[in-house]
Formats: structure tokens, C-alpha cells, sequence
């Protein structure tokens, strides 16, 4: 089962939040490379700032979709004012269609 998990920043400290644990962050996202589907910061418009993440993931269960937000270490940190978990269904899939680069160009 799909599962989103979008995850929008807290308001106050979130960079320094974020610096200190993005090595254990991306080593997390390694160590459950065999359920993440996709996932990326959530950006400005600028392009630049972030301001959350988003995460599709592919378990069996809702608590297993908590339990692996719950101990993503963005998240043990204290970088999110919100989390939200929603389970989701694959409709259209058209990997090709996606942008070339992170950033999306």
C-alpha cells in the first residue's frame, strides 16, 4: 500500500533543525530504500527555501507508514509544525515524464 507523508517545517529554527540531522536524515532514507517510493523537500517558489518534505512509501499498514515517519530523524528532531499520513493509491505513472534534475529542470 502507497502511503503519503507530507510534512510541512515549523516556523522558528527549522534550517539549523534540518543542518544537524540531514546526514542521518538521507542515511535513514538509504537504510528503507526497499519502501521509498519517492521523496524530496518541499520548496518555495523561489526554489530555494524549504519549507517541508514529502515522502511516498509502499508498506503493508498505516502503522507501519506511522512508525517509519515517526522515527525519520527529521522528524525525532522536532522539524515539523505538521505531519500528515494518507493513504493512496497509484493512478497514472509516467516516470518519464519527470523533471531530469532535483531541482526540476
Amino acid at each position: 500500500m502507497l502511503y503519503i507523508i507530507y510534512q510541512e517545517d515549523r516556523d522558528d529554527g527549522a534550517d539549523a533543525i534540518r543542518a544537524a540531522n540531514r546526514e542521518k536524515h538521507f542515511a535513514y532514507l538509504d537504510r528503507h530504500q526497499d519502501i521509498l517510493v519517492l521523496g524530496g523537500a518541499l520548496l518555495a517558489d523561489d526554489g530555494i527555501r524549504r519549507t517541508g518534505s514529502c515522502l511516498i512509501i509502499n508498506v503493508t499498514s498505516r502503522d507501519e507508514a506511522e512508525d517509519f515517519s515517526r522515527n525519520e530523524p527529521f522528524r525525532r528532531a522536532g522539524l515539523f509544525k505538521t505531519v500528515k499520513i494518507t493513504r493512496m493509491r497509484r493512478g497514472q505513472w509516467n516516470p518519464s515524464a519527470a523533471p531530469k534534475t532535483a531541482e526540476g529542470n
